[in-house]
């Protein structure tokens, strides 16, 4: 499984598709982890770096989770999010 810090750059699969790649449509700060407080589910928390920044958060999980080949067989990022080198 990947293991991102806090400040770390990921792209979306999506942007694989961007053709401008000055463009930052899709790329995103990791701004850490945090614990629901109620279920206990673990959430990630990160910006958007396009747009009007804003912070998101998603399940562990869903977050972590490969590409649905099935759904974007064209995609060849292995991961949801993957961090820029």
């Amino acid at each position: 499984m990947q293991e991102f810090k806090s400040g770390d750059i990921l792209q979306h699969f999506k942007r694989q598709w961007v053709i401008d790649r000055d463009d930052p449509q899709y790329l995103y700060e990791f701004v850490g982890t945090a614990t629901h407080t109620e279920t206990r589910e673990k959430i990630v928390i990160y910006k958007a770096l396009y747009g009007s920044c804003e912070i998101y958060a998603r399940p562990f999980e869903m977050f972590m989770s490969e590409v649905d080949k099935v759904k974007y067989p064209n995609s060849v990022q292995k991961y949801r999010f993957e961090k820029v080198d």
